[in-house]
C-alpha cells in the first residue's frame, strides 16, 4: 500500500514539474512575442549609438499590438508552418529618430536594427552626407561618417534621392552612415514588420578586449 502511494506521489511530482515547465515556456514565448525581446548587436552599422557586442532590450508594445498570423519560418534550414507577428499601431507613435528592430524585407528570417529617418509621405534626401527631410536639413547628432564599405554603391553614402516614403512604411538608416546597408539600398520597411523599439542596453561585451563594457550597461537608447 505504501509503495503504491509512493509511486502515485512520484507520478504527481513529475506531472507537477512538467506542468510548471510547460507553463514557464508558454509564458516565456508570450513575453518574447508580445512584450519584450532581447537582441544582440552583430555589426557596426549603428555605431556609435550601438556597438558590436551590445545586448539590448526591445519593447514589443511601444507602438501597439503584435498580432500573430500564420507564416512559414525556417527551422534548421527547412521551411515549416508557424506564425509571425504584424504590428497593429494602437497607441504610441513612430517618430523620426526612433531606433527600431524589424524584419529585414529582403530576408524575413533576419532581424535588422536601424534608425527611423523618414515617415510616411516624407521626402528624404542625402546631400553631401547631410540628411534633408522635405527639403529641410534634419538637425540630428546621431550620424557618423567613417568611410564606405560597399564599393560601387558608395555614391549613396554621399548623395541619395530625393525619395518619397510610401504610405504604411518608414525609411531607415544606420547611424554609421557610410557602413550601413539600409533603405538607400533595399527600400523601406513596412510598419507592420516593425518588431519594436530599442529601449536599453543590458549587457555589453568587447570581443577585442575580451572584457565587459561596464559603462554601457543600463544606457537608455536614444
Amino acid at each position: 500500500m505504501n509503495k503504491n502511494k509512493e509511486k502515485k506521489g512520484a507520478k504527481n511530482s513529475v506531472r507537477e514539474i512538467a506542468e510548471a515547465v510547460v507553463i514557464a515556456l508558454v509564458l516565456a514565448i508570450l513575453i518574447r512575442t508580445f512584450v519584450i525581446q532581447a537582441f544582440k548587436i552583430p555589426s557596426g552599422s549603428m555605431e556609435d549609438t550601438l556597438l558590436i557586442g551590445d545586448h539590448i532590450i526591445v519593447s514589443k508594445f511601444a507602438y501597439g499590438l503584435q498580432v500573430p498570423k500564420p507564416a512559414m519560418i525556417n527551422l534548421f534550414g527547412a521551411p515549416v508552418p508557424f506564425f509571425e507577428t504584424r504590428l497593429v499601431t494602437s497607441w504610441g507613435r513612430i517618430e523620426r529618430g526612433d531606433v527600431i528592430v524589424f524584419r529585414f524585407p529582403v530576408d524575413r528570417d533576419k532581424d535588422f536594427i536601424k534608425r527611423v529617418v523618414g515617415l510616411p509621405g516624407d521626402k528624404v534626401e542625402l546631400r553631401k552626407q547631410v540628411i534633408y527631410i522635405n527639403d529641410n536639413k534634419w538637425d540630428e547628432s546621431f550620424g557618423v561618417n567613417k568611410g564606405g564599405l560597399y564599393g560601387e554603391s558608395t555614391e549613396k553614402n554621399i548623395d541619395f534621392g530625393p525619395y518619397t516614403v510610401p504610405e504604411g512604411s518608414v525609411f531607415v538608416m544606420g547611424d554609421n552612415r557610410d557602413r550601413s546597408y539600409d533603405s538607400r539600398y533595399w527600400g523601406t520597411v513596412p510598419i507592420a514588420d516593425i518588431k519594436g523599439k530599442a529601449f536599453v542596453i543590458y549587457w555589453s561585451w568587447n570581443k577585442d578586449n575580451h572584457w565587459v563594457r561596464f559603462g554601457r550597461i543600463g544606457d537608455i537608447i536614444h
